[in-house]
C-alpha cells in the first residue's frame, strides 16, 4: 500500500486520481502527526510533495522522509531527489562532482575572501541566497561596490528569506498584466508589516555568500523535467526590462523550442544524479546549455499545456501526459521490487 500525505496541494491530489484510476491501493496520511511512522505500518511507501513555502513542510519533511528510507520504507521524492532541494550551495557541490555543465557559482564563508574575490573577478554577477523559488532572493550585482555591500550585509545583519520590496515588485507587475488581482497586490503590502511563516521558521540568511556568472544575451531560460525515462520540457522568457526567468509566467511550450542535446544532456545528468524526478534550468552561452540549478518539484498549472514528452531514446509522443501518474509508477515498481 501507498501512503499519501493528506494535502490539497502540491502533487498530491494528483497522484491520489492516478491511484483511484488505476485500482492501485492507497491511504490519506496526515505527515505532521507525531504519530505518523506508526501510522505507515501496513505502507510500503510515502509519497509527500512537500513545499519549500510551507513552515511544517520545512521543519519536518526531510528529516521524516529520510527516516522512513533509512529503515527501508520506499519514499518519494528519495534522498537522491531530495537533499538539495531549495539548497542552492549544495547544489553547486553536488553538480560539480558529477561534472555537469553548471553555469560558474561562487560561494564563501570567509568574508575576506569574497572581498578579496571581488578586486579579480569580473561583473555583473548574479547573487542568491540559497533558498527561494521563481526569481526569489536574486539579484544582479552590477560592480565590485555593489557586490561588497552584499557581501558586508551576508557576513553582518544577513538576508531575510522574504525580500517585501521585490515580491511588491512582482505582485504589481502581474497585477499590471493581468496576472493577479488587486487584493493579490494589497496582500503584498501587507507583508511589509507581517512576514509570512516560512520566513520566519528559516530565520535570517547568514555567514555565507553566493554568486553565479551573468550569462549575457539569453532573453529565455529552458527547464526540462525528467521523471524515470521520460522527459518534458517548457521555454520560459525573462521577464521585461529584466535578467529572470522563473516565475515569470510568460511561457512557451512548441517542440520546435527544445534542442535535442539539450534533452539528452537532461537524461545523462538524471541518470547520474539517481533521481525520481528532476527539473533542470538552463541558460546558453554560444549556444552551449549550462545548468543554472535543479528542484524535484514544479507547479503543475505552468506544464498542463506542454502538447508532449520525449522517452529516454529521445523519440517524441504527442499528445497529454499525465507525469504525476509516472511518479506512482515509479514507486509501485520500486516496492514490488
Amino acid at each position: 500500500m501507498i501512503a499519501i500525505h493528506n494535502s490539497p496541494s502540491g502533487f498530491h491530489t494528483r497522484w491520489e486520481n492516478y491511484c483511484l484510476q488505476n485500482n492501485i491501493t492507497y491511504k490519506t496520511v496526515n505527515c505532521y502527526d507525531s504519530d505518523i511512522v506508526s501510522q505507515l505500518a501496513d505502507c510500503k511507501a510515502l509519497m509527500w510533495h512537500h513545499h519549500q513555502g510551507n513552515p511544517c513542510d520545512l521543519n519536518i519533511a526531510k528529516p521524516i522522509l529520510f527516516a522512513l528510507e533509512h529503515a527501508g520504507i520506499k519514499v518519494f521524492p528519495d534522498f537522491h531527489t531530495n537533499w538539495h532541494f531549495d539548497d542552492k550551495v549544495g547544489q553547486k557541490y553536488l553538480l560539480e562532482a558529477i561534472n555537469a555543465p553548471l553555469v560558474p557559482t561562487y560561494v564563501f564563508v570567509d568574508k575576506q575572501k569574497a572581498i578579496d574575490w571581488t578586486k579579480s573577478t569580473d561583473f555583473p554577477k548574479v547573487f542568491k541566497l540559497r533558498g527561494g523559488a521563481g526569481s526569489q532572493n536574486v539579484k544582479l550585482a552590477h560592480t565590485e561596490t555593489e557586490a561588497r555591500k552584499l557581501i558586508h550585509q551576508a557576513f553582518g545583519r544577513g538576508f531575510s528569506n522574504y525580500d517585501k520590496w521585490g515580491s511588491i515588485r512582482e505582485r504589481y507587475r502581474k497585477w499590471r498584466l493581468g496576472k493577479t488581482t488587486t487584493f493579490g497586490l494589497l496582500k503584498g503590502f501587507i507583508r511589509l508589516g507581517i512576514s509570512p511563516p516560512f520566513a520566519k521558521v528559516m530565520g535570517r540568511e547568514s555567514g555565507y555568500v553566493y554568486f553565479q556568472d551573468f550569462i549575457p544575451g539569453n532573453d529565455h531560460d529552458i527547464r526540462v523535467v525528467v521523471i524515470g525515462d521520460k522527459a518534458f520540457a517548457i521555454k520560459r522568457m525573462v521577464r521585461k526590462n529584466d535578467f529572470r526567468a522563473s516565475g515569470g509566467g510568460n511561457i512557451m511550450y512548441n517542440k520546435e523550442l527544445f534542442d535535442i542535446s539539450t534533452l539528452k544532456l537532461s537524461f545523462e545528468l538524471s541518470e547520474k544524479l539517481k533521481t525520481q524526478c528532476v527539473a533542470f534550468d538552463f541558460v546558453f552561452e554560444e549556444g552551449t546549455p549550462l545548468l543554472v540549478e535543479i528542484s524535484y518539484g514544479f507547479s503543475p498549472a505552468g506544464y498542463e499545456a506542454c502538447p508532449g514528452y520525449w522517452d529516454k531514446s529521445l523519440a517524441w509522443h504527442n499528445g497529454r501526459f499525465n507525469p504525476y501518474g509516472w511518479m506512482v509508477d515509479e514507486i509501485v515498481k520500486t516496492q514490488i521490487g
